[in-house]
């Protein structure tokens, strides 16, 4: 359904370090770095068929993060939920909720994780155990 997510950030360079580190972990490789007409910096990951972007805003208008969204990535298992929380905090995340682990219910049991990024936007690692 979606062919990219893309999410501001009000220091490209800092945003860079915390994804490479954090993306890396889902197999990701370092971000390919683009500049717009206007001079703005964006930062884009390809992995499995997805793009994620970070672009400096085109408006000049600070970034902010939207209350209620939530940025999820796609794990092969609750050991790489858990290593992609501790790279996220490692490179200056913040850990958020509870810690990494299984939360059972409607949706059957989902190994969660979840972390603000250095600029506030939320992320969830996220494996489907069952």
């Amino acid at each position: 359904m979606f062919s990219h997510v893309m999410i501001g950030t009000n220091d490209i360079d800092r945003a860079k370090a915390f994804y490479d580190a954090t993306l890396a972990v889902l197999g990701a490789g370092p971000a390919m770095i683009n500049e717009a007409g206007t001079g703005h910096k964006r930062l884009f990951y390809m992995h499995a068929g997805s793009i994620f972007g970070i672009s400096q805003p085109i408006n000049d208008e600070p970034a902010s993060c939207a209350n209620g969204a939530t940025f999820g990535f796609a794990c092969d298992s609750l050991e790489q939920v858990q290593a992609f929380h501790d790279a996220a905090v490692a490179a200056g995340g913040k850990s958020i909720e509870d810690p990494p682990g299984p939360r059972t219910g409607s949706m059957g049991t989902l190994n969660l994780a979840y972390v603000l990024d250095p600029d506030g936007h939320k992320l969830c690692a996220l494996h489907r155990a069952g």
